[in-house]
């Protein structure tokens, strides 16, 4: 993406919509990426960004939830949200002549849902059902457990889906109020991406989003990283074991260095992990590192999946692994990591959808689109010592370690030895 592709449009309102063009291609990506998500709820609420995100497609004043449905795929369109901890996203991906009908979708329930208790109900169930889900997938719950463990009693530490008997407890009064008190245009950015006409789309948001809440502050507290243990014996054929550190927000100077250790430790087939702990020992099956920021902290994690016998020797080794990295790295692998982290972002400019969610998130990290050269040229920039810095930084600091097992545990050592390890 160059600049001449991005442009920016302030509503009257305080909605921003930010566009990225794209002539050659047939198809237009469409959202409105919302500042609200699991750390803007109290603990009473956890849960209500996502079960909101659900509520908005279960029908409007002017639409059922199966007119929803059926309008978008009518044109071969597609229409998702999700929710994260910190947002929740609503868009779509038609033809560039069907855009004017994915937006009038998108601002009509995102303003005018009915809440319908009946509705209500039934999704209830069905994200009750979700969360059961999810707490009988290992691989999937462990990352939960993670969280809370690295940010313990607060809200960027709570699960998105929330719990059972809170989601069972939410009424249509509790969701719109949390919706008249959080989906304010401040709190807003509308983006687009693919073949477009931006002066057309503004138009469009213009005449559309005219029912929004009034702004209000957005509330929620900072991110506080604790760290720490957390285990769960299990009788499982595998051990899932998440270790990670305190990380780097979106905008420290050391974000970029951040990403390209993690693309070095464990970001794929020749990285240090996997070569070591599954190429060269044969202790798992997965194993992998990721970096998650948020607007004000962030995570450092690896993630492994392994065998009972395995578990006792795999945290022993990633732990050397992961002390090796703050000592020595070779220019060639920065170099690889650097192609690897260059080449998923110019990959990701061939699609409409993956512009769009990358405008937004930028618009909302930083108020502004980043161009592709200046996210190049911050990756580039990133050579040996910038990596030895932020290795340093980020596994020989102050902060404890964090730490979180499912499964059969006998063979895993305890959080004292480990901490020890990473001294």
């Amino acid at each position: 993406m160059s600049a001449e592709n991005f442009r920016l449009t302030t509503l009257d309102n305080g909605l921003i919509v930010a566009t990225d063009a794209m002539a050659t291609v047939e198809t237009t990506s469409v959202g409105v990426w919302v500042n609200a998500g699991t750390r803007h709820e109290t603990a009473e609420i956890n849960g209500i960004s996502h079960m909101l995100e659900h509520m908005a497609f279960k029908g409007t004043r002017r639409r059922s939830a199966q007119s929803i449905a059926e309008e978008i795929e009518a044109v071969g369109g597609h229409l998702n949200a999700y929710t994260s901890r910190e947002q929740t996203a609503y868009y779509a991906k038609v033809l560039k002549e069907d855009r004017a009908l994915a937006l009038d979708i998108i601002a009509d329930i995102l303003q005018h849902s009915t809440l319908d208790a009946g509705e209500l109900a039934r999704e209830q169930a069905v994200v009750v059902q979700e969360i059961s889900q999810a707490i009988d997938t290992p691989d999937d719950i462990i990352f939960d457990h993670f969280q809370a463990t690295a940010y313990p009693d607060q809200a960027v530490g709570r699960p998105v889906l929330g719990t059972a008997d809170l989601v069972r407890g939410f009424t249509r009064e509790t969701l719109a109020h949390y919706m008249s008190a959080h989906y304010g245009p401040r709190r807003m950015v509308l983006t687009a991406a693919g073949n477009l006409d931006h002066d057309a789309l503004v138009d469009e948001a213009r005449a559309l989003f005219t029912a929004l809440p009034a702004d209000r502050p957005p509330p929620h507290d900072p991110a506080r990283y604790a760290g720490g243990d957390y285990r769960e014996e299990r009788d499982l054929e595998q051990v899932h074991l998440v270790l990670g550190f305190e990380g780097v927000p979106y905008d420290d100077p050391d974000f970029y260095a951040a990403s390209v250790l993690s693309t070095l430790l464990g970001g794929g087939m020749s990285s240090r992990l996997f070569q070591e702990v599954r190429e060269k020992r044969g202790l798992v099956y997965g194993i992998y590192s990721f970096l998650t920021s948020f607007n004000d902290g962030g995570l450092f994690s690896i993630y492994a999946g392994t065998g009972e016998d395995e578990a006792a020797e795999v945290l022993p080794v990633v732990c050397d692994e992961v002390m090796k990295v703050t000592q020595s790295v070779t220019a060639d692998e920065v170099q690889r990591a650097r192609a690897q982290l260059k080449a998923s972002i110019l990959m990701a400019l061939e699609s409409s959808g993956s512009r769009c969610e990358q405008l937004a998130r930028q618009m909302l990290a930083f108020g502004r689109p980043l161009t592709t050269a200046e996210v190049v040229g911050h990756i580039e920039a990133v050579d040996e010592a910038a990596v030895l810095k932020v290795a340093r930084r980020l596994f020989t600091g102050k902060s404890a370690p964090t730490f979180a097992a499912i499964g059969p545990l006998g063979g895993v050592e305890d959080y004292a030895r480990l901490t020890a390890r990473l001294g």
